[in-house]
């Protein structure tokens, strides 16, 4: 029967650790590599094959190398994704001439407004 001690356990939680970061570490690059439009198709490939043949070394270095633009790819792409976000809320949230219109002549069927308010209202929705 083999014996696995505590620090054979330490060992493999360590191992296990340090493979998921690099895991990690090779989806955010290949992620960062795939957005990058300046970087030529045949660096991309010599790029990858480095993160795997020298799996942190290539990762460190990209770090490095690329790190500061990599970072900016990163919040542009957020600025980006934030920006079309907001102007779909714009699109959905905001109500149509038409509904804009509806309102404004059911108040002035229900007396709220008179002719001369409908026709500024009406002017001011329809631009």
């Amino acid at each position: 029967m083999v014996a696995f001690g505590l620090l054979d356990v330490f060992f493999s939680m360590l191992f296990f650790f340090l493979f998921f970061v690099w895991i990690m570490l090779l989806f955010r690059i290949t992620i960062d590599l795939f957005r990058d439009k300046d970087t030529s198709g045949v660096s991309k490939v010599l790029w990858f094959l480095f993160l795997i043949f020298a799996p942190y070394l290539g990762a460190f270095v990209y770090i490095i190398v690329r790190g500061g633009g990599m970072a900016e790819r990163e919040v542009a792409q957020i600025q980006a994704q934030d920006q079309a976000a907001r102007q779909y809320i714009r699109e959905a949230a905001a109500p149509s001439v038409t509904d804009e219109l509806a309102r404004l002549a059911e108040l002035k069927d229900k007396g709220i407004i008179d002719d001369a308010e409908f026709a500024k209202m009406k002017a001011k929705i329809v631009g």
